[in-house]
This record gives C-alpha cells, sequence and structure tokens, in this order.
C-alpha cells in the first residue's frame, strides 16, 4: 500500500494537469443543475438542504417524497465516483429508522432493487442504478435518464410501502 506521502505526491502530479479540477467542477456545476430540475420540476417533492459533495467518493441530494417523508424516509440522488454512475437510495432520518425498514424489506423479501447485506457503513435500505457510465456530452439526455429513473424508482418504493400498512 502506498503511503499517504506517496499519494500526495500523485495526487500533486494529476492536479497540475488540470483535468481534475475541470472535470470536478463541472460535475458539480452539473449536480447543482440536476438539484435545481428536480426542485423546478417536482414541486410534489420537497428538495432540502444542500448537495453533499463528499470527498471524491460519493456526491448526493436528497428528494422528498411526501408519503416516504411521513414515514421518515428519504430518496437520495447519488453518483459514486470510483464506480462512475448515478443511483438511488432510499435512506431514512436516522440509523434507527434505517434499520427498522432495512430489516423490513428483507423479510418481506423485495427483491425488485439492491439491498446491502449489511448496514455497517452503509447508508442506504434499498439502491438502485440509474445510469451506467454516463454520457456527460448531452446533459439534458442524462438529466432525462436520471429523472426517468428516479420517479421510477420513487413509484415503486411507494407502492411497496403502501401495501404494508
Amino acid at each position: 500500500m502506498e503511503s499517504f506521502h506517496d499519494s500526495m505526491v500523485e495526487y500533486r502530479s494529476q492536479l497540475k494537469k488540470g483535468k481534475i479540477q475541470r472535470a470536478y467542477r463541472g460535475l458539480m456545476d452539473y449536480y447543482g443543475s440536476l438539484r435545481s430540475h428536480f426542485q423546478k420540476n417536482h414541486p410534489e417533492h420537497a428538495v432540502p438542504g444542500n448537495t453533499y459533495f463528499g470527498y471524491m467518493d460519493m456526491t448526493y441530494f436528497a428528494v422528498n417524497p411526501l408519503l416516504l417523508k411521513a414515514r421518515k424516509l428519504r430518496i437520495a440522488i447519488v453518483f459514486l465516483h470510483e464506480e462512475f454512475r448515478f443511483e438511488a437510495w432510499l435512506g431514512a432520518y436516522n440509523k434507527t429508522i434505517q434499520k427498522e425498514y432495512w430489516d423490513l424489506v428483507r423479510q418481506k423479501s423485495w427483491d425488485k432493487y439492491r439491498v446491502p447485506s449489511s448496514l455497517e457503513g452503509v447508508d442506504s435500505i434499498v439502491e438502485c442504478n440509474l445510469v451506467e457510465n454516463p454520457d456527460f456530452r448531452d446533459l439534458e439526455a442524462l438529466t432525462t435518464q436520471i429523472e426517468t429513473g428516479t420517479m421510477r424508482f420513487v413509484k415503486d418504493v411507494e407502492d411497496f410501502l403502501s401495501k404494508l400498512i
């Protein structure tokens, strides 16, 4: 394993090239516009707080459909940097609620989406791939893909939860 110093030498070398800064700034700008798109086009779902920019591991913002909010759940629209994909996650307001719903999803054997095998170090209850290897040349088309997949995921989660009542 490389030392921290060796990693920093490589980091500096990559930064000198300038591409990482341009790519990261472009991604953060896009995430801001994606969040604004959801606020504008889906007023029925609250888009609270800010974007979490992360440590170049993940970037996300939350969408709170009313049915989920009432259960202290939310949807996160996540970009995983290393995996280079967009995902939607069902998440909770805290770890206690997360565990309650994670247990419920596993108990009911809901296998439509990926369920983490453990909650240790995990923020999701259920995960949905939205876009693998996104094409950033057409941001409008990318936004449509993310939006369509997210709205389908929200509907599926709401349908699943409504059958539990």
